[in-house]
């Protein structure tokens, strides 16, 4: 663990002896000995969306970068644009963005965990309406978020009979519990599966959609089935979703980037920007367009997945000059323009992946093939195909499933980590083909920080194939 994360921690253990929780970004502050209502609850909670969103206090603007850019170099489509980073040819050791994860995961679900300790400590009589219960299921949602994100980056997720899961943190950390062993794979679902169940549960239907919902947590869930095999779970939950829920595809999903941000009836779950966090000169869509101190990029190949759809027009920009082979990534930013409060929201569930994921868990679950087919090109239409040969043509389940990839990798490319997943969950013969630097699995994760041996001496052992 970074010595930056411990000290973390140690501030929010310094900060139990204040009696009530400020304004952001004060309020990401989290311990539950400041919380004594549900007032106090509340503005916890908020100190939990504010580790969510990422948020870097001294420029009071959201860092999704790793979300959107991480998992996307791995899969060969995005890349950093004044020279290539070794995660993009799989060399993950090496890379400069490994650790940043790792940190940002684990400020989220301790920030949890001190509302889950502090809220369920309060008397159900301090709440109305049922709130406890639904605070509880948000920071649960938040904590399953965070440990689901780093078993996915950090941990051997395909088998579940592996002992390299990840160091599950479910108590609020002081300088008594910091050391802590890692816990098997099927322990880390048991535990992530947990906290979504009863987000499921109790989570309110309706909420701004920067806040959680059931609906938000149903469809984490169906991430997290995908990723432990259940498909004919993941599937059930993504038919609910789309024949109950609010939420419906965007008519023209360039408009959610472009135009609509939030208020798009498709987005599940938003990361909000911060107040005039588009005029800070190196907010994260500036860094795509034009580049400001980073410069983050659309590769070749992801160019090469557009080809023949109308996508590429306003996706794929012109040519990076500093990195042949790269383009400018225009998904959030037109190419031309400065930063606004659309172009700087990000987004962690959209109704596009529910569909994307459920028509994949149907096929893998021996389902309606027409049914599946169907839900592909629906999130085709909306992105302005008319020409869907490629999804009717596929006449055996593998080519089938590779279309459902690389239209998950078209639709999701650069948001938060769905087309790495959807390459992962490919046979292996069919990953190195795609993308041949991956010449075994223990590429598919990161090593654990170095720094988490030095402060944490009984995590046990790093990740097979990387060194401590």
């Amino acid at each position: 663990m970074k010595k930056s994360v411990l000290l973390y921690f140690l501030l929010l253990t310094t900060a139990a002896c204040n009696k009530e929780l400020g304004k952001l970004p004060e309020n990401a502050r989290v311990d539950g000995n400041t919380i004594l209502d549900q007032r106090t609850s509340e503005i916890a909670l908020n100190g939990v969306y504010y580790r969510f969103a990422n948020i870097d206090a001294s420029s009071n603007t959201t860092k999704w970068r790793d979300n959107e850019l991480l998992p996307a170099m791995c899969a060969g489509y995005m890349g950093y644009g004044y020279g290539a980073d070794p995660a993009e040819d799989n060399d993950n050791a090496n890379s400069s963005y490994g650790s940043g994860p790792w940190t940002s995961a684990y400020q989220l679900i301790n920030a949890a965990n001190g509302v889950i300790e502090g809220v369920s400590a309060l008397n159900d009589k301090a709440f109305t309406d049922n709130r406890k219960n639904g605070i509880l299921a948000e920071a649960r949602f938040l904590r399953a978020y965070g440990h689901f994100r780093l078993l996915s980056l950090y941990g051997e997720w395909w088998d579940k009979s592996s002992t390299y899961g990840i160091l599950l943190r479910t108590d609020f950390i002081t300088l008594s519990n910091i050391s802590k062993k890692r816990s098997t794979v099927q322990e880390s679902y048991d535990q992530i599966l947990g906290d979504v169940n009863f987000a499921v549960d109790n989570a309110a239907t309706t909420n701004p959609d920067y806040y959680v919902t059931k609906w938000a947590a149903m469809a984490l869930k169906i991430r997290i089935l995908m990723a432990y095999g259940d498909n004919a779970g993941a599937a059930s939950l993504a038919t609910d979703i789309i024949a109950n829920s609010p939420y419906a595809l965007e008519p023209n999903v360039k408009d959610i980037f472009y135009l609509k941000g939030l208020a798009s009836k498709e987005v599940i779950l938003g990361i909000q920007p911060q107040q005039n966090q588009s005029a800070y000169y190196y907010n994260l869509s500036s860094q795509y367009y034009p580049g400001a101190s980073a410069l983050y990029v659309a590769k070749q190949k992801l160019k090469d997945l557009y080809q023949n759809d109308p996508r590429q027009s306003w996706i794929i920009g012109s040519a990076n000059a500093y990195a042949p082979g790269t383009y400018y990534f225009l998904k959030y930013i037109p190419q031309g323009t400065k930063a606004t409060t659309v172009s700087e929201t990000a987004y962690a569930f959209r109704l596009t992946e529910v569909y994307l994921l459920g028509a994949e868990a149907i096929i893998r679950s021996g389902g309606s093939i027409t049914t599946a087919k169907n839900m592909v090109k629906e999130v085709m239409r909306h992105a302005g195909l008319t020409d869907f040969s490629v999804i009717d043509n596929a006449t055996t389940t593998d080519d089938l499933l590779l279309q459902v990839y690389y239209e998950t990798a078209r639709s999701l490319t650069g948001e938060d980590g769905q087309e790495w997943m959807a390459l992962l969950r490919q046979p292996f013969p069919t990953v190195q083909q795609l993308k041949p630097t991956i010449t075994d699995k223990i590429q598919y994760i990161f090593p654990v920080p170095h720094n988490e041996f030095l402060q944490n001496p009984q995590f046990g052992d790093q990740n097979k194939g990387y060194q401590k």
